[in-house]
């Protein structure tokens, strides 16, 4: 699939999802799984707890080199979620928007994302080109789409898919 058919696919996404968070009702604060207010530092928190634990495990995984070492720290530094929470602009801002003006909203979203996509591969590709034959194969078992590091869905496999 190529670049542009995804950025649209991806942009039809946000925009439905936008529509459809549009529907309800804002006045009420969003409910947790059972049933809590989500307190949005809290998750956030949590989230780059996860996001620790997980790159620290990789570490130890690939028994890093000291001269890899700098190759890591620059690539952690690439790769870390952002702190400020995402760049989804506002329920009701959005609400008042018109069709097009939704729609450029998204598109442009849709492209911040994959420049951010873009700097991780670039990182990616500087430090995975430091490993040696074994580590990328541990690295490749062990991060996103691997065996051990899939982003299981509700039908397992990556992003939800069986393969």
């Amino acid at each position: 699939m190529n670049v542009l058919r995804k950025s649209i696919l991806i942009g039809f996404t946000v925009l439905g999802m936008a529509a459809a968070q549009a529907q309800v009702d804002n006045s009420a604060p969003p409910a947790g799984r059972h049933g809590a207010a989500v307190n949005k530092e809290q998750m956030q928190a949590k989230m780059a707890e996860m996001f620790a634990k997980r790159q620290a495990r990789m570490h130890d995984l690939l028994k890093l080199t000291a001269q890899q070492e700098t190759a890591w720290a620059t690539y952690q530094a690439a790769i870390a979620p952002a702190a400020t929470g995402g760049t989804l602009p506002d329920r009701a801002a959005v609400a008042k928007m018109s069709a097009p003006d939704r729609m450029a909203k998204m598109l442009d979203l849709s492209k911040q994302h994959q420049a951010r996509m873009e700097a991780h591969l670039a990182a990616l590709t500087a430090f995975y080109g430091q490993l040696t034959a074994e580590q990328k194969a541990i690295f490749d078992d062990h991060s996103m789409g691997g065996a051990h590091g899939r982003h299981a869905g509700p039908r397992g496999g990556w992003h939800g898919h069986r393969g």
